[in-house]
């Protein structure tokens, strides 16, 4: 079997596109937000368009953009992180890809907790990396802990995000603090997918750079600063790996977008991000409250915009599930086996990205349908 052959495909971009049949569709399926970035967004899109902003920036991208990152991190977290040391990326996509082509060989092992974000394992493959799936549930909060990945031999990098997709469990500072210096103490590399900071709802996000400098952060402008068609993610990486992966990236992908690069510069507007979290808190706890009566929930999600369903009173598989919600009465979600193979089949996600009454909907036609 090739390696392509191992990739499997995003079940639920199969589902968008089924969804987009029926008119009437309820969208649970897709952690894509629908509410708006900072106004300045637009305005310096909108410049950049007026102005004719047409050229390749560097490969590393813009460093007006990336002292303004630099800057986040110090406000956000407290911790300074040298422009120098962030990269521009097509999307945390293209971080993904540029992370692991730089730090992994064919055959070398990463791990990842099962479930997680299924791109991972993916771009493993089409590397010819080897992805490790560490069961992480309920036991563990869904959390990859040092107990369970000292078990497994021959480890080169350890990928992990906070908040979670597909649960919205957010990882503990001691935790993360303990996985961060093992990796560092055993010459691992520690990846920590941190898109989802600023969606948080209890308690408080750490970055992984606040406990080891030589972590590997990812992070983008898609979920928390509403800018998902952008297409415009970071990483920071060690002094010492940045040129590696500016030659990858010149070579993959010349530069990152450079009218969403301009359009980036207006996106700081932390009160507007603030008003923006409270409408996606606001949601959780409507859809938290509605689906509790109706589905087993193992935890209320403490970030991002996913709530983990257990549907074991009603299946055993995850995908017919789906797919039959889907069919019956045009609600759309996202079958667990997307993420992994532990206890996946029965569970499926559900995104709260659209506003409570479109959600009211689909409540209603769920609690209906499963009652007969």
């Amino acid at each position: 079997m090739g390696r392509l052959d191992k990739v499997k495909p995003f079940i639920v971009m199969d589902i968008v596109r089924e969804a987009a049949k029926f008119e009437d569709t309820v969208h649970f399926e897709i952690g894509e937000p629908d509410l708006q970035p900072p106004p300045a967004v637009w305005e310096m899109a909108e410049k950049a368009v007026k102005d004719r902003l047409n050229h390749y920036t560097e490969s590393l991208g813009l460093i007006q953009l990336r002292e303004q990152i630099s800057e986040f991190y110090l406000h956000k977290y407290g911790v300074e992180v040298s422009p120098s040391r962030i990269a521009l990326t097509v999307g945390t996509s293209g971080a993904f890809l540029v992370a692991y082509s730089i730090l992994l060989n064919d055959g070398d092992k990463i791990a990842l907790p099962d479930p997680s974000y299924p791109c991972y394992k993916n771009f493993a493959h089409i590397l010819d990396i080897k992805p490790v799936l560490i069961p992480a549930g309920r036991e563990t909060d869904y959390q990859l802990t040092v107990s369970a990945l000292s078990e497994y031999k021959d480890i080169k990098a350890v990928h992990i995000s906070s908040p979670a997709n597909p649960i919205g469990n957010l990882y503990s500072e001691k935790n993360l603090k303990e996985l961060a210096e093992y990796c560092q103490e055993n010459g691992i590399y520690f990846i920590s997918d941190e898109i989802y900071h600023g969606l948080v709802y209890e308690g408080k996000e750490h970055t992984a750079l606040k406990f080891s400098d030589k972590a590997i952060v990812i992070n983008g402008f898609s979920k928390y600063f509403c800018m998902p068609g952008f297409r415009l993610g970071w990483i920071i990486l060690p002094e010492e790996l940045i040129r590696k992966a500016e030659i990858v990236m010149q070579n993959v992908f010349i530069s990152p977008p450079t009218i969403s690069q301009y359009a980036a510069l207006g996106a700081f507007d932390y009160q507007h991000l603030e008003e923006n979290r409270k409408i996606f808190l606001e949601r959780r706890n409507f859809l938290y409250s509605q689906l509790k009566e109706i589905f087993e929930i193992d935890a209320l999600p403490q970030g991002a915009f996913y709530i983990w369903a257990n549907i074991e009173k009603y299946s055993s598989n995850s995908f017919e599930f789906a797919r039959e919600l889907l069919e019956k009465i045009h609600v759309a979600v996202t079958p667990g086996v997307d993420f992994g193979n532990y206890k996946t089949d029965k569970y499926i996600r559900f995104a709260y990205t659209r506003d409570i009454n479109h959600m009211k909907e689909g409540i209603k036609r769920l609690k209906e349908y499963l009652k007969s």
